[in-house]
């Protein structure tokens, strides 16, 4: 089964930036939309970007003008450039690939932002 291998994540003074990959283990058919989402401690996973086939991107209005999401459609890889640092952007951050059929998950980077 195809898995999808997220790399990139650490830990950052705020301020600063990482970014984040994410790939798959195989070969994924009919990839549509592509995104990264987060979860904090104590909280829901929440929408952090979304790109389309076509390269329609969306952010959450609390990421908005820091992070960039951007994909490879011949690799099937999706990134998330992300500036300007804050400490309650800390959370795990997954990616997500979506197909005509099915949603597959990474299994997580663990993003930590010190003040």
């Amino acid at each position: 089964q195809v898995q999808l291998v997220e790399s990139g994540g650490g830990l950052v003074q705020a301020g600063g930036s990482l970014r984040l990959s994410c790939a798959p283990s195989g070969t994924i058919f009919r990839v549509n939309v592509m995104g990264w989402f987060r979860q904090a401690p104590g909280k829901q996973r929440e929408l952090v970007a979304t790109i389309t086939s076509g390269g329609t991107t969306n952010y959450a209005d609390s990421v908005k003008g820091r992070f960039t999401i951007s994909r490879d459609n011949a690799k099937n890889m999706v990134s998330l450039q992300m500036n300007s640092l804050k400490p309650e952007d800390t959370a795990v951050y997954y990616c997500r690939v979506l197909t005509d059929r099915y949603a597959y998950w990474g299994q997580g980077t663990q993003v930590t932002v010190s003040s």
